[in-house]
């Protein structure tokens, strides 16, 4: 892990936490993490690098080194920190994982972060509603779901909890639930298209 401190030590820092296989990681995952330490007044953001997303195939994944040595060249940042920390957990889905950092890291000031293309599937996950109890969510949008993932069924659960954006700043302090949606640069990369293109210029998947 690159620079996560040690399970169970005393941290009081206000963290975001941006989850994914990362296959590949890219430009707007930087972006997106770069976004949340200004406008969330975050000290780091720690991307997470699932061993195996439960809601994507296992064929086309690459292995996970790989993919944790890619997202580490591409965050190329001292505040966002690269993890594969389920791995140490022994977790599989992301509210198992939560409620186990909040565990470890009690002193900690977590925020969920996630852009709006996996709002739209945020229903599908594993307890979801549990991870909105765990800490605050942040979601910035996305190119074609800002207003799409906003009508799904837990958009309308989370809108009841949701502050202003002029909140931002605080959102780390908030009790969950507490939402809050975030304008980004609308970068349109995403892992599906790189791969895509990889796959017809002979590149690695």
């Amino acid at each position: 892990m690159n620079g996560i401190p040690p399970l169970g030590s005393s941290t009081g820092l206000r963290i975001g936490l941006l989850g994914g296989s990362f296959n590949p990681a890219h430009a707007a995952h930087r972006e997106i993490s770069l976004t949340a330490l200004h406008r969330l007044k975050l000290d780091q953001v720690w991307w997470l690098v699932s061993p195996q997303n439960p809601l994507k195939p296992i064929r086309g994944m690459a292995p996970l080194a790989y993919r944790l040595q890619q997202a580490e060249a591409v965050a190329a940042h001292p505040r966002i920190r690269v993890t594969a920390i389920e791995t140490t957990l022994g977790t599989r889905y992301t509210a198992d994982t939560l409620r186990r950092l909040t565990t470890h890291y009690p002193q900690a000031r977590f925020v969920w972060l996630m852009g709006a293309d996996n709002l739209a599937q945020f229903h599908r996950w594993q307890d979801w509603q549990g991870i909105a109890r765990t800490m605050p969510i942040a979601v910035l949008d996305r190119p074609g779901f800002n207003l799409t993932a906003m009508q799904t069924p837990a958009a309308r659960w989370l809108s009841r909890h949701r502050l202003p954006r002029y909140a931002a700043a605080i959102l780390a302090d908030r009790p969950p639930p507490a939402f809050l949606l975030l304008k980004s640069r609308l970068n349109p990369l995403s892992a599906t298209a790189i791969r895509a293109q990889q796959r017809k210029t002979g590149g690695r998947v």
